[in-house]
């Protein structure tokens, strides 16, 4: 039995049963509302695999994909609970995505940097074939400690002491921007699995 990275993908986002629940650490509440000043965002996405489902052995279930790579296979486990809704001829698709958030925030640092993760699963109904989708978010307030115009660049630091340095593409939106000042980063990650029945030429 062919057993890739890509299979390991199709279990963990086939096959989880709970969504995962937030951890929070105390966020920036001292402060002013923010104000936006630039926001800047990278967002990519990836198929990591693409196939048709031809064979399934309801007995063992297992379902045999196939595609210009060749045929691999993969067992569904009791969670699965749509394993009847898979049909031969079925589409298989697992994909990863990727985005980064960058946001210059116009307020006064208090003093308090915080790093807030959450994680959320998404999973499809019980009359649906099989799909789940597993996001991962998390959001960090640094402190500015350095602004070169110049060369267009600021330096944060993290709530674990970390210190990264950025490049601000526009840089008149530096003109504002000052040390003691804070940064919001954001990012975000999803890999999502799915079977769905091929639309009909």
């Amino acid at each position: 039995m062919k057993f890739t990275p890509i299979h390991l993908a199709l279990l963990a986002v086939l096959a989880s049963s709970s969504a995962v629940m937030a951890q929070t650490q105390p966020a920036n509440a001292g402060a002013s509302k923010p104000m936006v000043i630039d926001a800047a965002v990278v967002d990519n996405r990836y198929q990591l695999y693409e196939g048709e489902v031809v064979k399934i052995d309801k007995k063992t279930r297992t379902l045999t994909f196939k595609n210009k790579e060749g045929e691999s296979k993969f067992v569904a486990g009791p969670e699965i609970t749509n394993f009847d809704q898979i049909k031969k001829g079925d589409r298989v698709n697992v994909s990863y995505e990727l985005a980064v958030a960058i946001e210059l925030i116009k307020t006064k640092s208090d003093g308090i940097r915080s790093k807030v993760e959450t994680s959320t699963v998404t999973q499809s109904k019980a009359n649906e074939k099989p799909s789940e989708t597993i996001a991962n978010q998390t959001t960090i307030i640094a402190d500015i400690i350095s602004v070169d115009r110049e060369k267009k660049l600021v330096s944060v630091k993290g709530p674990s002491g970390k210190v990264t340095t950025v490049m601000v593409k526009n840089p008149a939106l530096l003109a504002d921007v000052n040390v003691g000042e804070q940064v919001k980063v954001i990012y975000y990650d999803a890999m999502a699995a799915s079977i769905t029945t091929p639309k009909k030429k």
